[in-house]
C-alpha cells in the first residue's frame, strides 16, 4: 500500500482509479489472444531497441495493439504495432510492447501510462522501460547503453491522480540494476530527463538539464515508470544513446531518420544485453 499523510487514511480501500478497469479488460482480451493466462515480465521497446523483439525467446502469439482496449497503432516511424508474447527462461511469460503512446501524440497521461497498467492487470511483476536518447555526456557516443538510476520529468504532467503517494526513491529498482550490472559490470548510470517533445531539446533546455543533473534527454519513459510502481511493478530503465544532445556538437543537426541509424547499428549489441538481462531477471524470479 502507498504511503499517505496523517489524516487521509479513512480505513477504507481507495477507489478504483478510472483507468483501472479498462487495464483489466485489456489483459483479459490480451490473455485469450495469446492463450496466458498471466505473464510474468513485460518489456517496452524504444527507439533503437526494435531488433530485440524476435531474439527474446519462443514467440508464442502475436497481438496487434490496435486490437486491444484503450490501445492505438503505432505513432513513430521504426516502432511495431504488435505485442508478442515470449517463453524466456524458467518458462516465464514476457510481454513485448512494440511501440508505446508518447505524451506529444496528445491523448493524455493516463493514455501513456495504460500500456503499463495492462501489464501490471494482466500478472507482471517486473517492467522494463526502454528507450532511444540524446546524451548530454561527450562520452558517450551513439550506440552506448546506459541503465537509468533516476529521473527528471520535465513535462509537468503525471498519470497519478488524488492522494496517490507514490514512494519514488528508489524508483528504478536497485536490486534489477543490480542484476543488468551482473550481466554487463561495463554498463553506465546517469540520470534520464523527460521532456515533453515533439520538437527536440534546444541547447538552452539541455544545458538547463545538465544544470539539474541530467545526462541524457528524451521524450518518454518517466511517466511509464511512475505509473508502473505506483501499480507495484519493479522497474528496470535503459536507455541507447543515438545522437549527442543539441549543443554538445558543434554544428550538430538532429534528425528521426539518424535516431533510427544509430538503433540499427546498435541492433546486435542491444539484443544480446536485452536477452541477457530478461534471462537473468526471468531466472531469480
Amino acid at each position: 500500500m502507498n504511503a499517505r499523510p496523517p489524516g487521509l487514511d479513512t480505513g477504507q480501500s481507495p477507489p478504483e482509479a478510472p483507468e483501472a478497469p479498462e487495464a483489466a479488460r485489456a489483459a483479459a482480451q490480451l490473455a485469450s489472444s495469446s492463450g496466458a493466462d498471466s505473464h510474468d515480465i513485460a518489456l517496452v521497446l524504444g527507439s533503437g531497441w526494435a531488433a530485440a523483439a524476435t531474439r527474446l525467446g519462443e514467440i508464442r502469439a502475436r497481438v496487434a495493439r490496435a486490437h486491444l482496449e484503450g490501445f492505438r497503432p503505432a505513432a513513430v516511424a521504426g516502432h511495431s504495432g504488435e505485442i508478442l508474447s515470449v517463453t524466456v527462461a524458467g518458462g516465464r511469460r514476457l510481454l513485448v510492447f512494440g511501440t508505446r503512446t508518447h505524451l506529444y501524440e496528445g491523448h493524455g497521461a493516463a493514455a501513456v501510462a495504460h500500456p503499463v497498467r495492462t501489464a501490471a492487470a494482466a500478472g507482471c511483476r517486473v517492467i522494463i522501460l526502454t528507450n532511444g536518447c540524446g546524451s548530454i555526456r561527450p562520452q558517450w557516443r551513439p550506440g552506448t547503453a546506459v541503465l537509468i538510476a533516476d529521473h527528471l520529468n520535465l513535462t509537468g504532467m503525471t498519470a497519478l491522480v488524488g492522494p496517490e503517494f507514490v514512494d519514488c526513491s528508489d524508483l528504478y529498482a536497485r536490486r534489477l540494476r543490480a542484476i543488468a550490472h551482473a550481466v554487463d559490470p561495463d554498463l553506465p548510470e546517469g540520470v534520464y530527463a523527460q521532456f515533453p517533445g515533439p520538437q527536440y531539446e534546444t541547447p538552452a533546455e539541455v544545458r538547463m538539464a545538465a544544470i539539474l543533473g541530467a545526462d541524457l534527454v528524451g521524450m518518454s519513459t518517466t511517466i511509464e515508470a511512475v505509473a508502473a510502481r505506483a501499480a507495484g511493478l519493479d522497474v528496470l530503465g535503459l536507455s541507447l544513446v543515438t545522437n549527442s544532445a543539441a549543443g554538445v556538437e558543434a554544428d550538430q543537426k538532429l534528425d528521426h531518420a539518424d535516431v533510427m541509424a544509430a538503433g540499427g547499428a546498435a541492433a546486435d549489441r542491444c539484443s544480446t544485453l536485452l536477452k541477457a538481462i530478461v534471462d537473468r531477471i526471468a531466472e531469480e524470479m
